[in-house]
């Protein structure tokens, strides 16, 4: 167990403390940039949050074709083309993986933050 703050909640901190109080005090040509730190610490910390690939996509890509690299491989030979057996599980498998990376990298997009 570690000792509090935890990582999550001292990125949370200091994002906030850049956009709250540094980020006023920044001349204008430093604005942009400071806002770029701020916008790849909040999707560090979503991501962190997250974690790895949810172990229900893991165990449905492999049930599906196997490591994440042999899914890739399958799905640049056809093997999930539509009208193929296993479409509708691999397209659905797909907007899964889509909508957990959305939620990390863009999540005004699903409609979220």
């Amino acid at each position: 167990m570690r000792e509090p703050p935890e990582g999550l909640d001292l990125l949370a901190t200091a994002r906030d403390v850049l956009l709250n109080e540094l980020l006023p005090a920044l001349p204008p040509d430093k604005a942009f940039a400071a806002r770029m730190v701020a916008n790849a610490m909040a999707i560090a910390g979503r991501e962190a949050a997250q974690g790895a690939w949810e172990p229900d996509v893991l165990a449905r890509m492999t049930a599906l074709a196997g490591a994440p690299r042999a899914f890739a491989a399958a799905i640049r030979t056809g093997r999930f083309d539509p009208g193929s057996a296993d479409h509708a599980q691999a397209a659905a498998l797909l907007d899964d993986m889509t909508r957990a990376r959305c939620a990390v990298s863009a999540p005004r997009a699903l409609g979220k933050g």
